[in-house]
């Protein structure tokens, strides 16, 4: 990749409600040396819409440690040769990948499988991570076939496709229309808050150095029930959500807006066991990620989300949502099938050297 695309990327990760490009977090100074571009930069970011079409890969190594070093090169000459354009794309490490001697992100673990989850093995985890977003879902799938037919030493673990129907930026904010017709991304922080970069760009604390600047993506692929959750009304799957279906809060504050639940303690308004109320109690300090999904299709009805999101602390970003979301009422209209937690390093080669 690049170092205008990864620099580009990064600042599309760190606003990630906007969903553009994908990520590659760098440190500050690098973004402040390359002051020429900020400009420019920072209008894209702010004034486009999230790129609406994806695949995600997950890659195993099929080469031995003898030629880790190699593979590792032959996947960020891939990648750079594949971003550009209308298409973006970046790697993200697997806890399987790194070496037990070597320094590894803090947080950088297998997923565990939650309450709830029945995670099929084929679908789930892997030494590496392949993402491609575009304009196409054409383009997307051509550029992510060239990429992979770069990498001989890699063999593919699982692949997903994604889309995002209905795309579009509201209030620094990019968000899509998800199967069970509800908006997503309304609960991400704003572009312009200057909060996302703290909420998911890695710093020096107790990270090794190669790591800092980067940032935790965690893959949920969610199969839905839109069948069973079709049968209820709008009113009834609103008050799951606890939301309108056009974003606004069941108290009638606007989207844009926070709702103070402790003015309904008794779950009167917004039902305790409501999607948005279990997830953050307090929507005035939201939960420290950002949140990217896209849907998807496969065959004999399968249908879902490929829930993805980027944080700098997993413990206090999704693992905590994810345990307070137990026992909510959107519970028995999704199965986790598989995913897996990974780490997007920061621009620069120094990570290879460090997980070889």
């Amino acid at each position: 990749m690049t170092a205008h695309s990864r620099r580009r990327l990064l600042r599309a990760s760190t606003a990630a409600a906007l969903g553009v490009g994908g990520l590659a977090a760098a440190s500050a100074a690098v973004l402040n040396s390359e002051s020429s571009h900020q400009e420019e930069e920072s209008a894209y970011l702010r004034g486009a819409a999230p790129l609406p079409c994806a695949q995600l890969i997950s890659l195993d190594l099929s080469a031995d440690r003898q030629h880790r070093l190699g593979a590792l090169r032959a996947a960020q000459r891939a990648v750079t040769a594949t971003d550009g354009g209308n298409i973006a794309a970046w790697l993200a490490l697997g806890d399987s990948l790194l070496p037990e001697e070597a320094e590894r992100p803090r947080h950088l673990k297998r997923m565990p499988s939650f309450a709830g989850d029945v995670l099929d093995p084929a679908q789930s985890h892997g030494d590496l991570l392949l993402q491609v977003t575009g304009t196409s879902a054409r383009a997307v799938s051509k550029a992510a076939d060239q990429t992979l037919d770069a990498l001989p030493q890699w063999r593919v673990r699982w692949r997903m496709a994604g889309l995002r129907p209905e795309n579009r930026t509201e209030d620094g904010r990019g968000l899509a229309r998800n199967p069970f017709h509800f908006t997503e991304g309304y609960g991400n922080p704003a572009t312009s808050a200057g909060t996302a970069d703290r909420a998911i760009v890695t710093g020096a604390q107790s990270e090794p150095s190669w790591a800092v600047g980067g940032s935790y993506q965690v893959v949920r692929i969610i199969r839905l029930a839109t069948d069973f959750w079709d049968r209820d009304t709008v009113h009834e799957q609103e008050r799951i959500i606890g939301r309108r279906r056009d974003g606004r809060w069941l108290d009638g504050t606007p989207s844009t807006e926070r709702p103070v639940f402790s003015t309904d303690p008794q779950g009167k308004i917004t039902p305790l066991d409501a999607h948005v109320r279990r997830a953050a109690p307090d929507r005035r300090n939201p939960p420290p990620m950002v949140r990217r999904g896209y849907n998807y299709r496969g065959g004999d009805g399968d249908q879902g989300l490929i829930f993805s999101c980027f944080q700098r602390d997993l413990a206090r970003g999704f693992e905590t949502v994810q345990k307070r979301l137990e026992g909510e009422a959107m519970a028995k209209y999704l199965l986790t099938i598989g995913g897996g937690y990974f780490f997007v390093p920061p621009s620069g080669d120094e990570w290879i050297n460090a997980v070889s």
